[in-house]
């Protein structure tokens, strides 16, 4: 069964000289970096960044992280950050493809999970706060599940 796409964002990032290794390839570990950054402004265009977050009380660990390498991304390549968002309510739920903004080759594909956890005491949640859901239904590209 193919995933729901609730919304879809995209951001640009020019790999920096300090990404790279002496083979001028991006080391493994900045995907991460450059995950958080589509992700970010994603957030900001939905009006719920991290500050957004912590102000209604919650903070929203990483709690699974996949990633697939295809191509290395290289020294001063553009690449594009599309990412789908697959679920909100209970999770946020992220799927990314890395491509070269040029050509369009993919080169990376990963997936997060975030859960909202509770500032005051810790806790876990398993439903996303409502102010989060409403500020997801608001964003303009917002595509709702069908009913059956």
């Amino acid at each position: 069964m193919a995933k729901h796409i609730y919304c879809r964002h995209s951001a640009e990032i020019e790999v920096p000289f300090f990404d790279v290794d002496v083979m001028q390839i991006v080391w493994h570990g900045h995907y991460v970096k450059y995950l958080e950054v589509a992700r970010c402004a994603f957030l900001d265009a939905i009006g719920y960044n991290y500050n957004a977050m912590l102000k209604h009380g919650y903070v929203w660990p990483v709690v699974k992280l996949d990633l697939k390498y295809i191509r290395p991304a290289r020294f001063g390549q553009k690449v594009c950050v599309d990412m789908v968002m697959t679920e909100y309510e209970s999770c946020l739920r992220i799927d990314y493809t890395l491509r070269d903004a040029a050509s369009g080759e993919k080169l990376t594909q990963a997936h997060t999970t975030q859960v909202a956890q509770r500032i005051d005491n810790g806790e876990m949640q398993f439903q996303t706060p409502e102010s989060w859901q409403e500020a997801v239904r608001q964003f303009a590209g917002f595509v709702p599940l069908k009913p059956r």
